[in-house]
Order: C-alpha cells, then structure tokens, then sequence
C-alpha cells in the first residue's frame, strides 16, 4: 500500500505551504482523498501526482482558473504530461522572445552612449591623436565653426563615427578615381566628389559654404600635415582636391 502523507509532512516535503494546500482543497483543485482513523486527511500517490502538476502550471503562471480547467480535461497521465510539456515550450519561446528583446534594448543603450577616446582611435587609427587635437581647438577653438562642430560630435556614437569615416573613405575614393582616370579637376568626377566633401562636413560637423570650402582646401595644400594625408591615398591628389573644391565653388556660385 502506498505510503499516505498528512498535510503537514506534504507542506515539509515538497515545499508547498499548509496554507496553499488549504487554499486548493477550499476551491475543489486538490483534496486529499483518504483519511485517517484520528479523522487526519491524508494525500495518496495519485493526489501528489495531481499536486505536481498543479505545482508545474502554477510556475508557468498559469491562473488556477486555467490550471484547473487543464486537470478537468479528460485524458491519461501521459496526455497531462505532454500538455504540460507544451505549455511550458510555449513558456520558453516567450523567455526567448523577452531575452531578445532585452538584449536590443542593451545593444540600443550601449549605441546610445557616446564614442569613448579608445573607440575613436580604434575607428581612425593613428590619424586621431591627442596632440592634434589640442592643436586644432587652440588654432579654432573660438570659431563658430569649432563651437557648432563640438555641439553636434559631443553626443555622436561609435555607430556615427563608424559612418562618418566610411562616407569621409567614400568620397577620398571618388576623389582618387577621378585623378587616376585622368579627369580635370574641373570635370563633373572631380566636382561632385568636392561637393560630397562639403555635404559631408555640412551634415556631421559644422555649417560648411562653398567659401569656407575654399578655406579648407587651401589648407589641404599649405599644411604638410594635411597634404601627406591625400598624397598616402595618391600622388598628387592634394592638390587635385583644392582645386576640384575652388571649381565646385565656381560652379554653383
């Protein structure tokens, strides 16, 4: 005969409080079914099995409305358990649902944050350095220009930087392409690859004419430093960039 358990050594057993045993007999979910000779309701092997599935819904927080409309279903044990089993499949594809969506709205915040100093240096490389930097805010640091461009990049992401040095590499790309096709700096290449240069500077840092453009493009030329930059990419192509720049000002002037 199978071992009969009061409510007591259930609760002790399998970690389910007296009270909520309680509360399953009041609403006819589960009762024990035997009882002893002292009057001491006792639970059989099938009442603990019931409570098992009870215990198993319940921590798929499933309402005990629902749970008992699953117990009041006909069908095997066997029928009971790949029921459970679905529900709790159901579970884990919404835990799955909730843990992907956590970790975009994770992927979001970090995307969120401004670039790091060790971010930007990994993005450009030894073209991003402290001292030129320095440099640059002491030469333009009480421009418009320079004030304007320090409001917009001061909350810009790793993702900008990334798309910002991918069109800046782009429009290098025309620029060179058109230089080694052989095309004037004046040829309509060569132009739209400056007026790219501007749109670019216009949209990420700062109100950029075709004037200002002008001022830009000679310093690509007066300083060495910014000459070597286009010269690395090809021979020549300081220069060439000047003066597509001047001929793109030109046209739309």
């Amino acid at each position: 005969m199978d071992e009969l358990l009061t409510v007591g050594q259930v609760a002790q057993t399998f970690g389910v409080t007296v009270r909520t045993l309680h509360h399953y007999d009041e609403i006819g979910l589960l009762s024990p079914s035997e009882r002893s000779h002292a009057g001491y309701r006792l639970y059989t092997a099938e009442d603990l099995e019931r409570l098992a599935t009870i215990v198993t819904y319940r921590r798929l927080d499933l309402p005990l409305d629902e749970v008992a409309a699953l117990l009041r279903g006909d069908g095997s044990t066997l029928e009971h358990l790949r029921r459970q089993r679905d529900a709790v499949l159901h579970r884990v594809e919404e835990l799955h649902g909730l843990v992907d969506a956590i970790d975009r709205a994770m992927e979001r915040e970090m995307n969120e944050q401004p670039a790091t100093h060790e971010e930007l240096k990994e993005i450009f490389g030894d073209g991003f350095t402290d001292e030129y930097r320095a440099e640059a805010q002491e030469r333009w640091g009480e421009t418009d220009a320079w004030k304007q461009s320090a409001r917009r990049t001061k909350g810009y992401t790793k993702a900008d930087w990334e798309r910002i040095r991918a069109e800046g590499d782009a429009v290098n790309a025309a620029f060179v392409a058109a230089l080694e096709a052989g095309h004037p700096a004046t040829s309509t290449e060569a132009m739209d690859a400056a007026e790219a240069h501007r749109v670019q500077i216009d949209t990420w840092f700062y109100d950029c004419s075709h004037d200002f453009q002008k001022g830009l493009a000679d310093m690509y030329v007066a300083d060495p430093r910014f000459t070597k930059t286009y010269e690395d990419l090809a021979p020549g192509l300081a220069a060439y960039v000047r003066d597509a720049i001047h001929a793109n000002a030109d046209r739309h002037a």
